[in-house]
């Protein structure tokens, strides 16, 4: 069985040729949360991945966060009909994927049951986001049986979905854990999520670990959002499959900056600290007297460079986490639509 879709797979890749191709249209993937308030622009994005839905605990189905909510986000589909709205299923901590996957009568009844929520709410289509299969990092129950269930997870939800909708996961910026050429004929896309990849003192998600003369960036920690594209590439991902994720926060020294803030709440460095740009890794700090980081995060010179570096790289868009985080003046989620959208 195996064989047969890693056969399946190859074929499919070698049919794609679509990183080549100049007329593919760009996507920006915005995650819209069950708990906030803002209304997404569809204006800014061309997809919206509403976060979250659940394996429910008999391991056969899914529910949803806020069911009201994401009634208004789908009714944004009047002001933009080209705007397409996903659930996406999991986030950190979000269990019952393994048992799920582990049972085909649960999978497929897990699949179909996504079928049908994409009917009731007039969806276009689902995302996963298992953090992680084989993985109890996030408290969650796991498997070494995980990868091999995933793939065909990925191949029942095709077959109740149908090929008309959309099929996306998120992936760990290190992509590990899925099985990326056995996937790839049944999903439209994957969103790299490249950030949270490192804490003070450590860069959140810098854009390089090192310039073109060979010097480091002493505050990169194990990952760099070139790394991730580059290690998804490697890992049987056509550049026209991949979105590179951007996050409209920072992460941060607890007792200085509470462990993290959205753009929104950014203030300027603390008395005594100061905002730093790094020259290799290509975002911004604030650093304390002795340039100990206590805050990476992004700023609109930042989400220029990385939404320059994503098209330049011939990925298919750009994803953030998420919308809400922005201010008011939209700086961050304007610049993203402008740069990638050309909107």
């Amino acid at each position: 069985m195996k064989r047969i879709i890693h056969a399946l797979a190859a074929v499919a890749l070698l049919a794609a040729g679509c990183a080549q191709k100049p007329d593919v249209e760009k996507v920006v993937v915005a995650y819209v949360t069950s708990w906030t308030e803002v209304m997404p622009d569809p204006g800014r994005v061309t997809h919206v991945n509403y976060a979250f839905g659940h394996v429910t605990d008999s391991f056969d189905g899914v529910r949803v966060d806020n069911e009201d909510r994401l009634r208004s986000i789908v009714a944004l589909k009047a002001q933009d009909p080209a705007l397409n709205v996903l659930v996406s299923v999991g986030g950190w901590g979000s269990g019952r994927f393994s048992e799920m996957a582990s049972d085909e009568a649960s999978r497929i009844s897990f699949a179909r049951d996504c079928a049908r929520l994409v009917k009731e709410f007039g969806l276009d289509g689902i995302d996963i986001d298992w953090e992680y299969p084989t993985s109890s990092a996030a408290g969650i129950s796991s498997s070494p049986a995980d990868t091999e269930n995933f793939t065909l997870l990925m191949r029942d939800l095709r077959e109740a979905l149908g090929q008309d909708k959309l099929l996306t996961l998120a992936s760990v910026c290190s992509a590990r854990y899925i099985d990326f050429p056995a996937i790839m004929p049944y999903v439209d896309f994957v969103n790299i999520m490249s950030y949270d990849m490192g804490w003070a003192p450590k860069h959140n998600a810098p854009l390089y670990r090192a310039d073109a003369d060979g010097n480091v960036s002493p505050i990169v920690g194990e990952h760099t959002a070139d790394e991730a594209v580059k290690a998804h590439l490697a890992a049987g991902v056509p550049a026209c499959k991949l979105v590179m994720g951007m996050p409209l926060y920072g992460r941060g020294n607890s007792e200085t900056y509470g462990g993290g803030l959205d753009y929104n709440e950014l203030a300027g460095p603390l008395p005594g600290y100061t905002e730093i740009w790094d020259e290799i890794a290509r975002v911004p700090y604030y650093a304390a007297q002795d340039g100990t980081l206590h805050l990476g995060f992004e700023n609109v010179r930042s989400i220029t460079e990385k939404c320059s570096y994503l098209l330049d790289q011939g990925l298919l868009g750009g994803m953030y986490w998420e919308y809400s985080g922005d201010n008011e003046e939209g700086d961050l989620t304007l610049t993203i639509s402008r740069l990638v959208l050309g909107r």
